[in-house]
């Protein structure tokens, strides 16, 4: 169809409204939690149990909220784009751990999952050249 035919030629719009999508979605899924504080934290952390890891719940904790937040910010100005979408993708594994662990099921645990995809994608497709780390 002639109204697709040209759309191959725009893929780094497209990176750029991937990863300001991404972003500001996890920028408000994050943000509150961040904001929360170490209680929210360590909640959070203990789904670090689910991989062995029983200790320092709450830096953990911290750490998952700061890649989703901090991270997503870095994300959508495509700074730092790979070791961004690799933490963020070692944060979606944790979630997805956590999620069958607990018995939660395939469809709760989807959403993190398809997340992980589409950073393990982004991670080999790097940022386009709409972003700070263009070469």
């Amino acid at each position: 169809m002639t109204l697709f035919e040209n759309l191959g030629n725009h893929k780094d719009s497209g990176l750029l409204i991937i990863r300001i999508g991404l972003g500001i979605m996890f920028i408000y899924h994050g943000y509150p939690l961040l904001i929360d504080g170490v209680k929210t934290w360590e909640t959070l952390g203990h789904a670090t149990n689910y991989l062995g890891i029983h200790f320092l719940p709450a830096f953990w904790g911290f750490m998952c909220v700061a890649v989703e937040t901090l991270g997503s910010v870095l994300l959508i100005i495509g700074l730092g784009f790979r070791p961004v979408c690799l933490l963020m993708l070692i944060n979606l594994i944790v979630a997805v751990v956590y999620h069958l662990g607990k018995g939660d099921g395939l469809l709760i645990a989807s959403h993190a999952i398809e997340d992980a995809i589409m950073f393990a994608g982004l991670l080999f497709i790097g940022p386009g050249k709409y972003s700070l780390d263009k070469k």
